[in-house]
């Protein structure tokens, strides 16, 4: 509610040579500038120590329950048990008899915070948001990193694509593929639906000598930084 443009879009309902019309007066929308992302963190120090940490509240304002006294939210991870076998969550997840809920369990999650070693030498450092599209965005980045030797940028800005078993349906990146490779999945049966872009990637990359160089998603405000 403190966000600069929520604050200039209510300015503009203040009459400032008349008096107003309080009927004309509705409560505002700050949801649009309130991100629903999940957070996160890429870090690495000159020793090469490396910290992915991924954070979530899992949706707008989590179970939206304020601690007392503490002033924070509490998350509502509870969605990413199995309420019961084959009903979805929020995210459209299927779970199963196994992620029902229960004492002592950990629900199922779709935070990936990953660090990638090659010969015990600390090489990749990455994780998104996305909900239950965290999994693809990551594996993707890896694979265009470490198998087709795609730069930070190119990695960062190529177009993505998500399938989660359930429902049964690619989803890609709107404007990031040819109208022949959509149409080419299609003839082979596949569900195809376009997606406004999403995620927030944030990698780090190691080189073998210990020079780093860091990269975040041009979706999102993130930035990379060092010092």
């Amino acid at each position: 509610m403190l966000d600069d443009r929520y604050l200039a879009e209510r300015r503009e309902h203040i009459a400032l040579s008349a008096a107003g019309s309080s009927e004309e007066i509705e409560a505002g929308n700050p949801y649009k500038f309130e991100s629903g992302q999940t957070t996160h963190f890429s870090i690495c120090d000159n020793l090469g120590n490396m910290v992915a940490i991924t954070t979530t509240l899992n949706a707008d304002f989590g179970s939206k329950l304020v601690v007392d006294g503490a002033g924070f939210l509490l998350n509502n991870e509870m969605d990413d048990f199995s309420i019961k076998p084959g009903l979805p969550n929020s995210y459209g997840l299927v779970g199963a008899e196994a992620n029902k809920i229960e004492p002592g369990k950990r629900m199922l999650s779709s935070m990936t915070p990953t660090l990638v070693f090659c010969h015990d030498q600390p090489r990749l450092i990455v994780g998104a948001p996305g909900g239950s599209k965290i999994i693809t965005t990551v594996a993707e980045a890896i694979i265009n990193i470490t198998r087709f030797g795609l730069s930070l940028d190119e990695t960062m800005s190529a177009p993505r694509f998500h399938h989660q078993w359930l429902p049964d349906t690619i989803y890609l990146e709107a404007g990031g593929f040819h109208p022949s490779t959509i149409a080419q999945l299609r003839s082979m049966g596949h569900a195809v639906a376009e997606r406004p872009p999403y995620s927030d990637l944030q990698v780090i990359w190691i080189e073998a000598s210990g020079l780093m160089a860091g990269a975040s998603d041009p979706r999102g405000p993130g930035a990379p930084a060092g010092y």
